[in-house]
């Protein structure tokens, strides 16, 4: 079989394009780079035997889904296999990591900063670990902290990060400075599409410059909007703590004549935590996202479907997600965004739990009514990761460990079907990953809530 590249990372087997999706390694900028036998090898709790370690030849397909018709479609990718290589190009003593959050809470982030933590000491026998306090502004605006296994052991069992956290400070040529000044050599990022849009440009600065330095990352948003991979750490267990939210709300509701349980959960661009949540309760009546738009009133709008369900069950509980009809609140300000560049949404469960009241007073006066509203934010993204969501914060943060040593760079670590890989930062910085409201799951969601469209006639103003 004739095999060969055309340079942009392509490779073409015969007459099939196979487009592999390759992650830069700091021997393609240092041609010269010395290689070392990878330290699992003499690590006596491990036992490497054939197929220990991944090949530069393995590769995962982003779909496992074919049509025989088209085998091998135009737009089908296949991402470098995460784990341990048989030569890393660091030495255990020359390497000098450095940790750091940024952006808003999840739960996992102090697992992820520990199994990091525990993977370069246990594994490759790293000894100087720093940890870079309060984001990106941390790298030159305060002093970092010694990281060992001691110092991390509990830390997953507390949400937050111990590191502490904030949002922007992206200042990129105090970072790359501090980061050249100190002596790193392996960098974790662990953030948002925010803070991997900086980590993409702190790569491309540390590339300018010529610095032997890997950039790693662990992408990390409570939303689950993370492009590529399967799912982003801590999904599951916000969509786990959402139920406490969302059964009080239905307590409440059926516990007053008329009574509304209105829910507001995270997700600005992206509803899969209001989605999976709705799914994994039985207690749904309606649930609104960003991606499918509604309105409120007239024939099939949204307070016709409430009138309907109180008439029919005498109480109901709605779902909406953060970032859902921003489009029909009064607009104020000019674009304010926050620190990491978002625009800065209204509070759409304040704002619908008045047009509730506002709709019934006006419609249905005399009649008992009540509408509970209920804002869990902080709750959901600040509590410790569970059981599932643990597992993977450690499978991430060896993977992550596995590539940096072995000379990867500007990659994103993540599973992709279910098996891990290595995925170029750019191609996770600078995309979505959005409910897909044609496949069969928006259906199931509506199968359980039975709601409508909401899709306005175009008669109505």
């Amino acid at each position: 079989m004739a095999v060969y590249e055309n340079g942009n990372g392509s490779v073409f087997a015969n007459d099939a394009k196979i487009n592999l999706q390759r992650v830069p390694n700091l021997s393609d900028f240092f041609p010269d780079l010395p290689k070392y036998p990878n330290p699992l090898n003499e690590n006596k709790y491990f036992h490497p035997s054939k197929g220990f370690f991944a090949t530069e030849t393995q590769f995962v397909a982003k779909s496992v889904t074919i049509d025989v018709s088209n085998p091998n479609p135009p737009n089908q990718k296949y991402f470098m296999l995460a784990g341990p290589r048989e030569k890393v190009v660091f030495k255990s003593e020359d390497v000098k990591a450095a940790i750091v959050t940024c952006g808003g809470l999840c739960p996992g982030l102090n697992t992820v900063i520990r199994e990091l933590v525990n993977g370069l000491w246990h594994q490759y026998g790293v000894r100087q670990i720093s940890g870079v306090l309060a984001g990106y502004r941390g790298f030159y605006s305060s002093d970092t902290v010694y990281l060992d296994p001691k110092v991390v052991d509990s830390w997953h069992k507390v949400g937050g990060t111990m590191l502490d956290t904030s949002r922007g400070g992206m200042d990129l040529k105090k970072i790359v400075n501090s980061i050249e000044d100190r002596g790193y050599n392996v960098l974790f990022i662990i953030g948002g599409d925010g803070t991997l849009r900086g980590a993409h440009g702190i790569f491309e600065e540390i590339k300018r410059r010529g610095l032997k330095v890997s950039v790693a990352c662990i992408p990390k948003t409570v939303d689950n909007d993370v492009a590529v991979i399967d799912r982003s750490f801590g999904f599951q267990t916000a969509v786990e703590a959402a139920q406490a939210a969302i059964n009080a709300a239905h307590v409440e509701a059926e516990s007053t004549p008329n009574g509304v349980g209105l829910v507001k959960l995270m997700g600005r661009s992206a509803g899969h935590i209001a989605l999976h949540a709705t799914l994994s309760s039985r207690d749904v009546d309606c649930v609104l996202i960003p991606e499918v738009p509604f309105f409120l009133k007239g024939p099939g709008g949204l307070l016709e479907f409430l009138d309907q369900r109180l008439a029919e069950n005498g109480h109901c509980v709605i779902v909406v997600a953060e970032g859902a009809g921003q489009d029909l609140m009064p607009k104020s300000g000019d674009g304010a965004k926050d620190d990491s560049g978002n625009l800065l949404f209204q509070d759409i469960g304040y704002w619908l739990s008045g047009q509730l009241k506002k709709h019934r007073n006006e419609n249905h006066p005399g009649k008992v009514f009540a509408v509970k509203y209920i804002d869990p934010t902080y709750m959901v993204r600040a509590v410790p990761s569970n059981a599932t969501d643990t597992l993977y914060c450690t499978l991430l943060a060896h993977s992550a460990c596995h590539g940096a040593m072995a000379g990867y760079t500007g990659f994103v670590a993540g599973p992709v079907n279910g098996t891990y890989c290595y995925v170029p930062l750019e191609q996770v910085a600078y995309n979505q990953h959005l409910v897909n409201v044609n496949h069969q799951k928006w259906a199931w969601v509506k199968s359980l809530t039975n709601q409508p469209e909401f899709v306005k006639p175009d008669s109505l103003p």
